[in-house]
């Protein structure tokens, strides 16, 4: 009992720790100026793939990539994925150097929403009442922060859409967190790497121009990429689903905070008001995760109590002759 108290306890800081990193990240990207956003996403990619290779090799778990190398669908699938996560990586980098640090976040409040619609539109799946009513809440939000702003949130909208099509790819695929982003890196590296020459040959490439600080830093986008990822691999295993569904608002809820009181963006009203129906709508969710989560459990128990309290059948009589 003990060890599965330690064991949920550490799952729970694990999962702290990588929404928690996720969240401070726009802290980290004005750091890499005056490199810009597609050299610092290039960057990423580069580096992710150096380190998640190091700490594979350290791990020695290389099993999986001949069962990979020998699914078409399967690598036709990271592909896919790698380049929904490009599209992501490089738009929050943009976001956040570019001062749209809070329409950043809206756009991972309204990602379980746009996830939710996804199950419905692609997975035909039936959603009830509840989900209904946020799915319904978030899109009036959406139109309000619209007609605030004169145009749609596309870079929030952007951010939740290619989200979660990640998610739903990845979920397809089914490979570990370090696997999944070694393989899809791995589809990232030449065009990256392709790139970052190509800037070297128009000497207008960041890396190495601007001191052995901002090197470092630009080096570092791999261990920023990998340890939160890391961190909630180890979550992932420790705490119930419903744990993590809770533990994913930190992220965003920290953007926001950042973008509101670090970086000073404008809050108009109409942005007020359209938040407020996003966290009504996540509210709703939850109290509904929660509750459906409730009640499986209890229905879980109630069979495990009533198979404990049959009767044992009885033991056969047998004769001796």
């Amino acid at each position: 009992m003990k060890t599965e108290k330690n064991e949920a306890r550490a799952g729970l800081l694990y999962g702290i720790g990588a929404y928690g990193m996720w969240g401070l990240v726009p802290l980290f990207w004005p750091l890499l100026k005056p490199a810009g956003a597609v050299e610092i996403l290039a960057h990423r990619m580069v580096w992710s793939l150096a380190f998640v290779g190091i700490a594979l090799l350290a791990l020695r778990r290389w099993s999986w990539i001949p069962e990979l190398a020998r699914s078409p669908r399967k690598l036709g699938l990271i592909t896919v994925a790698a380049a929904v996560i490009t599209v992501n990586w490089g738009l929050y980098i943009w976001s956040v150097n570019t001062g749209h640090v809070v329409e950043a976040s809206l756009g991972y409040f309204i990602n379980p929403l746009v996830t939710i619609a996804l199950g419905v539109l692609v997975l035909k799946e039936r959603l009830r009442p509840a989900q209904w009513a946020a799915v319904g809440v978030g899109f009036s939000a959406v139109v309000v922060l619209a007609v605030g702003a004169g145009r749609p949130p596309w870079i929030s909208l952007t951010l939740a859409f290619s989200f979660a099509v990640y998610g739903l790819v990845k979920k397809k695929v089914n490979l570990g967190g370090l696997e999944s982003l070694a393989a899809e890196t791995a589809v990232q590296f030449l065009p990256a790497l392709g790139y970052l020459v190509w800037l070297g040959t128009q000497g207008t490439l960041a890396f190495g121009s601007h001191g052995a600080g901002h090197t470092a830093l630009l080096a570092a986008t791999g261990i920023v990429t990998a340890v939160p990822l890391v961190c909630f691999g180890a979550a992932a295993i420790r705490v119930p689903l419903s744990t993590l569904g809770l533990l994913q608002y930190l992220a965003p809820t920290f953007q926001f905070l950042l973008g509101v009181v670090y970086f000073h963006e404008a809050m108009p009203a109409e942005r007020w008001a359209g938040f407020s129906l996003v966290w009504l709508a996540l509210t709703i969710l939850t109290w509904d995760a929660l509750r459906t989560a409730r009640k499986s459990r209890a229905a879980v128990a109630a069979a495990a109590a009533a198979t404990r309290a049959e009767p044992a059948p009885a033991a056969p009589v047998t004769s001796v002759s």
